[in-house]
């Protein structure tokens, strides 16, 4: 088996047990919040937080693979910087559904708009865009390069979603931050890091899927273009 099939497998492994870890320990060990936090529902809090490690992990992925593209275009960096977005919007998306079924339960409210909920929503809707003119405008050299600036753009914007709550204020709530209300157990913050470990991994699992997919692919569209060049392949 190559190494790389070995160190993806392995990845896999990890990754499925510490996620099993996660929710034994979560739901099993790490106590419940206060009633004002939310109580039972505060545990969402544990996957909704990791949630953003991995669309910042996606985005920085994407940026880095964009930047590589500009400079010099290749498969394997497009391949890369299209994964990346896609990562991004599928944990932003997680990110948008967990965090206001708490905030239901903790504030009354599915949503308001609260600088870091508006930056994070305004974030995942660029990567949504990258990833829909990736997929509907074509594979071309300006397509990928117009794809490419635009995933810059996206991750430029990523450490304003960070740092929001200390440049605007807002109601979102500041719990392991400067400045923070703090978990008030540590079990609540061994169970937070090891979920965020084991998101954080399953992030890189699924670019690393997704690159390898997309390079897959890009390999047959090149064999079907020497194909039909040659005239094994009869155009349509």
């Amino acid at each position: 088996m190559p190494r790389a099939d070995v160190a993806f497998n392995l990845l896999l492994v990890l990754t499925a047990a510490l996620f099993l870890y996660v929710i034994y320990y979560v739901f099993l060990v790490a106590p419940e919040a206060q009633l004002a936090a939310g109580g039972l529902a505060q545990k969402i809090f544990y996957f909704h937080v990791p949630a953003a490690s991995g669309m910042y992990i996606g985005g920085v992925i994407c940026f880095f693979g964009s930047v590589a593209y500009m400079l010099r275009g290749t498969d394997i960096r497009n391949a890369v910087a299209k994964a990346g977005a896609e990562v991004a919007v599928i944990f932003g998306a997680l990110m948008l559904t967990s965090g206001p079924l708490w905030a239901k339960k903790a504030w009354g409210v599915y949503w308001t708009w609260d600088p870091r909920l508006t930056t994070t929503m305004l974030t995942v809707l660029i990567f949504t865009a990258i990833v829909m003119l990736r997929t509907f405008a074509g594979d071309g050299e300006a397509e990928r390069k117009f794809a490419a600036a635009f995933g810059v753009l996206g991750s430029i914007i990523m450490p304003i979603v960070h740092y929001s709550v200390q440049l605007w204020s807002g109601n979102h709530p500041k719990v392991i931050s400067e400045g923070g209300q703090g978990l008030g157990d540590p079990r609540m913050y061994h169970a937070l890091y090891v979920a965020m470990a084991a998101m954080s991994l399953l992030s890189l699992l699924f670019v690393w899927m997704r690159t390898r997919l997309a390079m897959t692919q890009s390999r047959l569209a090149h064999a079907e273009e020497r194909a039909a060049t040659a005239g094994i392949l009869e155009e349509p």
